[in-house]
């Protein structure tokens, strides 16, 4: 069935929840024979994930006169083109615009404005086990913990089973041990209505104080350097589109990963290999050509031949020009209508022009791994999409430090995995010990919405759903200012807005109302 994506701001979807059941006037042109009498449609925000679901239950052409009841608009009313009856609308579990396709099939990317689609129809995988069988010492433990009134969480239950079958507790000390974890677990456990926030903001921001300002760290080589300390945090929490320092490293399938020349075969393989790197470019005014002098040790070691170039040159796309191979070695390139401008710019195209490799990789270096004495290819650059599809690569211990591109090839829990092991990693580097869960939390705020979202006024900060916290961040006359024109409501559940009116904040102490009532004076 067909249904509407539209793109629109969170302060319209917030007047709706409003004023539903109403009329919206729309700026988008749809026909309404196409949809049944009521049907459910959804709303993105940014273009990539729908989050919330409306019901319409009526598409007409724009008009005020004879309409009963609100009239809302989606931007200005001299651009409304239909009007649309929605009688309900609801917050859902974010949702990727690439489980639906458009009307001839094709899955959609992203939405720009609007568009007309239907939902994917997803396979269900039966028979697949989510979970294996625990262990008879799993089992035990658990039921040791229930014993003492404790419910432990199956990753621990696993720890303690290898540290059990380990020193081979059994009897008394097996109960002695069980009983020592259960307490020490109820320790960590977080108090009802603590801080979490806060603590984590604290936790994260005292220690990164003492973090170095400008650090390069050698990634196991010392040809290759990785943005490390204070500049590596900002741009993980800013979630940056690509890294200042993007890099791979590269595992092998086994058949291939102990042998160091069948290794280098695949770094040449990999490394992206422009013309200007393996040959000198001359350019004849008199003549009105190029001229391609090939370097035959550059050539070597890359592993690139004539064919090569020739066949790269001959697939220039903006231009027509003929490719000769001379006696003497040289490629000439000639275009077939003269022109100093075109052939200025040829030149310069033809030098970046790629002749074997993979877009993006600059550079590819083969070192030793130890302990396991495998061979990596540590590489400057990322693409992790088209490194994958080698057959010769190990696709489950291949990594990149660009968190956006794993979200994008690999999904968002993978991407938030990701966000959790940079970060740990640069403040160790550091020397700094943060508690996981302080990460956890900044990687699950960061992913909460279904793609990766940046720490700040463009992002977390700046979605709040208090006026007075979003002022308090950031540009605090623009948001008081949209929050009056918009009669936006402020019902001060968070700190900060809470901080501002000078009222206890509903956490901690705060969240408990306690009264008491003092027993009657005993008569004499």
């Amino acid at each position: 069935m067909l249904t509407i994506i539209w793109r629109d701001t969170q302060t319209r979807v917030l007047r709706l929840q409003k004023y539903v059941p109403c009329y919206y006037a729309v700026d988008f042109d749809i026909d309404a024979t196409k949809f049944p009498m009521m049907f459910d449609a959804y709303i993105t925000l940014n273009g990539k994930v729908v989050t919330y679901m409306v019901r319409i239950s009526e598409i007409m052409d724009y008009k005020t006169e004879g309409i009963e009841g609100k009239i809302l608009a989606k931007g200005p009313l001299k651009n409304a083109k239909k009007l649309l009856r929605i009688t309900e609308i609801i917050q859902i579990a974010p949702r990727s615009v690439e489980e639906f396709e458009d009307e001839n099939g094709e899955p959609l990317k992203r939405v720009s404005k609007f568009a007309i689609a239907r939902p994917v129809k997803l396979v269900e995988i039966k028979h697949v086990p989510k979970f294996r069988e625990p262990t008879n010492t799993e089992k035990k433990i658990e039921e040791m913990a229930r014993k003492f009134g404790y419910e432990l969480p199956w990753s621990l239950i696993e720890e303690m089973a290898k540290k059990v079958e380990e020193k081979n507790l059994k009897g008394k000390k097996l109960e002695k041990f069980v009983k020592m974890c259960c307490e020490e677990y109820e320790k960590t456990i977080v108090d009802p209505y603590e801080a979490v926030g806060i603590v984590a903001a604290q936790s994260i921001g005292e220690p990164s104080t003492q973090m170095t300002l400008r650090t390069f760290h050698y990634a196991g080589v010392a040809e290759m350097n990785v943005t490390l300390g204070l500049p590596r945090l900002i741009e993980i929490v800013d979630a940056r589109k690509e890294p200042s320092t993007p890099m791979m490293e590269i595992h092998l399938i086994d058949e291939i990963k102990y042998d160091r020349f069948k290794v280098q075969e695949v770094a040449k393989k990999i490394e992206n290999t422009s013309i200007i790197n393996v040959a000198n470019i001359e350019t004849s005014i008199a003549e009105m050509c190029i001229y391609i002098v090939p370097n035959e040790k550059e050539m070597e070691a890359r592993g690139v031949k004539r064919e090569d170039i020739v066949r790269a040159l001959s697939q220039m796309k903006g231009y027509k020009i003929a490719v000769e191979v001379l006696d003497d070695g040289r490629i000439k390139v000639s275009l077939d209508k003269p022109s100093y401008k075109k052939l200025y710019l040829l030149s310069e195209n033809i030098k970046n022009l790629t002749v074997k490799g993979i877009k993006g990789i600059k550079n590819a270096i083969v070192r030793i791994k130890e302990p396991e004495k495998e061979w990596v290819i540590y590489t400057q650059g990322s693409n992790l999409d088209e490194v994958l599809q080698l057959d010769e690569v190990d696709k489950t211990k291949t990594y990149t430090n660009d968190i956006i591109e794993i979200s994008r090839v690999l999904g968002i829990e993978a991407a938030r995995n990701a966000i959790i092991k940079e970060a740990i990693d640069t403040l160790r580097q550091q020397g700094l010990n943060v508690d996981i869960r302080h990460i956890m939390l900044v990687a699950d705020m960061m992913t909460l919405e279904g793609y990766v979202d940046a720490i700040g006024r463009h992002g977390v900060a700046g979605k709040k759903g208090s006026v007075l916290a979003r002022a308090a961040f950031e540009i605090t006359a623009r948001h008081l200012l949209r929050a009056g024109l918009f009669g936006e409501e402020d019902y001060l559940k968070g700190v900060a807005e809470n901080i501002i009116v000078g009222q206890p904040v509903s956490l901690g102490t705060g969240a408990v109302t306690l009264i008491y009532k003092p027993r009657p004076a005993l008569r004499r």
